[in-house]
């Protein structure tokens, strides 16, 4: 900002291991948001180093970084971001088209990430004939169909009521225990309350960084167990 350098990020060093269920959380300002991004591979960061599955993404140029976000990284935003033009089934074969695999093979797959979450029989629908729940479900099956790495969601409820935002977050256990590895990043507190590490930003650093011992205890509260 003019001669002014605003560091987004200071000095994070995070680990996140296969199969974990993170949530991110912090006030406006705090970094969750630039520190999504440097996992999710849309950003770079200035200084310092990001390894994914081995890789040392930070030094990739534009189209290594795009190849990597196609495979190893499944994306699920607050605003659905579907095709309003194309049906549930091809907005989840999206990403295989990219990946090259061929028409056959890209309504099998996305057929069967559709029956996954639950919407096999909304196949041929488009976003407007969907419920803000479905089109998130229809947005979680296109996050997965290319079986990522990690499934990162940035506030993935945002746009939903509170019934249906339960609803996801239960979808969302259901793909953890199936050893999905899931990146959050919420400012609310009920729905990290679902993630079994919730990591605390503040200022640009990790302020917390701890097990959630009340997992259990919140989906119990919440009727979902």
């Amino acid at each position: 900002m003019g001669e002014e350098v605003i560091d987004a990020l200071k000095s994070v060093t995070i680990s996140v291991n296969k199969g974990e269920y993170v949530a991110f959380m912090g006030p406006s300002g705090s970094g969750k948001s630039t520190l999504m991004n440097i996992i999710g591979c849309l950003d770079t960061p200035t200084t310092g180093k990001y390894v994914l599955n081995g890789q040392d993404v930070s030094q990739m140029t534009e189209n290594e970084l795009a190849t990597v976000r196609n495979k190893e990284i499944g994306f699920v935003f607050q605003t659905f971001n579907l095709l309003p033009r194309q049906t549930s089934l091809e907005n989840v074969a999206l990403p295989l088209i990219y990946a090259g695999y061929s028409k056959a093979d890209r309504t099998e797959l996305a057929m069967a990430a559709l029956k996954g979450v639950g919407l096999e029989n909304r196949a041929g629908h488009r976003p407007n004939e969907l419920s803000g729940g479905q089109r998130q479900r229809v947005a979680v099956a296109r996050a997965l169909v290319n079986s990522p790495s990690i499934l990162l969601a940035d506030e993935p409820t945002g746009n939903l009521d509170s019934k249906t935002s339960y609803e996801i977050m239960d979808l969302f256990e259901q793909l953890y225990s199936k050893g999905n590895t899931i990146v959050m990043v919420t400012h609310e507190d009920d729905i990290a309350q679902y993630a079994h590490r919730i990591v605390r930003m503040r200022d640009g650093l990790v302020e917390s960084d701890l097990i959630n011992p009340n997992v259990r205890r919140a989906k119990l509260e919440m009727g979902l167990d």
